[in-house]
């Protein structure tokens, strides 16, 4: 059951002001027509279950939100059924194959809260121990907030935004599995243990993992400027793959390709 804090993301987006600058929206001044203030109210408390697709629709279209954010919206004020298959799926072997093939390019599969499925020995490298790690902390979010030796990669200037995206896709997951705790539990525990995450969550972001590019300053290989692909799996709807990618002939990608170097590349 989600209540008002979810729905908090539509209270504390901004809009232009008659000023010209940026204030925080009201339902008396952001709600259209066929969007009344009673319909805001009563979407805000997280009592619209009875509230038609237009209405959604005019509010949605009103706070100017954006297809993650009406995605998220209508997911909140009607939960998507419960989903019979498993959050825990191993990897699809197709998939398998395409990271194992990818003797210089760190990738992994991970499902729909982050838990990895399956990398390949380049991921390890760049990554850590991923074997060594329990079960329950072997997840890209785990590896991406909590200390460890991929977070010890990234300063706070850099980990922050890359935090503040994962923040809002793991958001954006309660709504499309209000059924899976697992989910739940991921965000719980990062909560307790990150205060960096427990702000950032409070932020009340609403988005897709995107691709992003960032600097990695690794111990032995030194400054990678490095870019995170997120890719969905077409085949598999709850499973994406992940990539690590430099620029073709830059110092980066001589730092990368050193981290794979004498270590021929496998799948675990």
């Amino acid at each position: 059951m989600y209540g008002s804090t979810d729905i908090h993301v539509l209270r504390t987006s901004t809009c232009p002001s008659s000023r010209g600058g940026t204030g925080t929206r009201t339902s008396s001044k952001c709600c259209g027509p066929g969007a009344s203030v009673t319909h805001y109210t009563r979407l805000e408390q997280g009592h619209g279950r009875s509230v038609s697709a237009e209405v959604l629709d005019a509010v949605a279209g009103a706070l100017r939100l954006t297809a993650d954010e009406r995605e998220h919206l209508t997911n909140l004020v009607h939960p998507p059924r419960a989903d019979s298959t498993p959050g825990d799926l191993g990897v699809r072997v197709d998939l398998r194959c395409l990271i194992d093939g990818m003797d210089h390019t760190p990738a992994f599969a991970h499902g729909r809260h982050g838990n990895i499925l399956a990398w390949n020995d380049a991921a390890g490298r760049l990554l850590g121990d991923l074997d060594a790690l329990p079960p329950d902390r072997r997840s890209w979010p785990h590896l991406l907030v909590l200390d460890g030796p991929f977070r010890s990669l990234l300063d706070d200037a850099t980990w922050e935004p890359v935090a503040r995206q994962f923040a809002a896709y793991l958001r954006l997951c309660l709504g499309r599995y209000p059924h899976d705790r697992s989910v739940a539990a991921v965000i719980g525990s990062l909560r307790a243990a990150s205060p960096g995450f427990d702000r950032l969550w409070a932020e009340h972001h609403v988005a897709d993992w995107p691709g992003v590019t960032c600097r990695l300053r690794h111990p032995t290989a030194g400054d990678i400027e490095i870019a995170i692909d997120v890719m969905r799996s077409s085949g598999e709807p709850d499973q994406w793959l992940v990539t690590f990618t430099t620029e073709p002939g830059s110092p980066s990608r001589a730092a990368l390709r050193s981290l794979a170097a004498d270590h021929p590349a496998g799948v675990s």
